[in-house]
């Protein structure tokens, strides 16, 4: 069973919306699909997506997926 790690995500400063994004991400949804997901406009996406690279310190969608998944973040 997925436990997710709690501690890591308050140390990081990963909010509960930018764990929505993470998930859809990982279920390679676009950002265009993520917005009409979430009912907000792409460039929403774009900054939770921008805030979670920063947070995790990584560049590319997939680095950010592989990353959550290492800390637990994401199942």
């Amino acid at each position: 069973t997925f436990q997710r790690n709690d501690a890591a995500l308050k140390t990081l400063g990963v909010t509960e919306r930018e764990v929505t994004v993470l998930e859809l991400l990982a279920s390679g949804q676009s950002n265009k699909e993520i917005a009409r997901s979430l009912d907000v406009s792409p460039n929403t996406v774009k900054t939770h997506v921008a805030s979670l690279f920063a947070k995790l310190g990584v560049q590319r969608r997939t680095q950010a997926i592989a990353k959550a998944k290492e800390l637990s973040l994401i199942a």
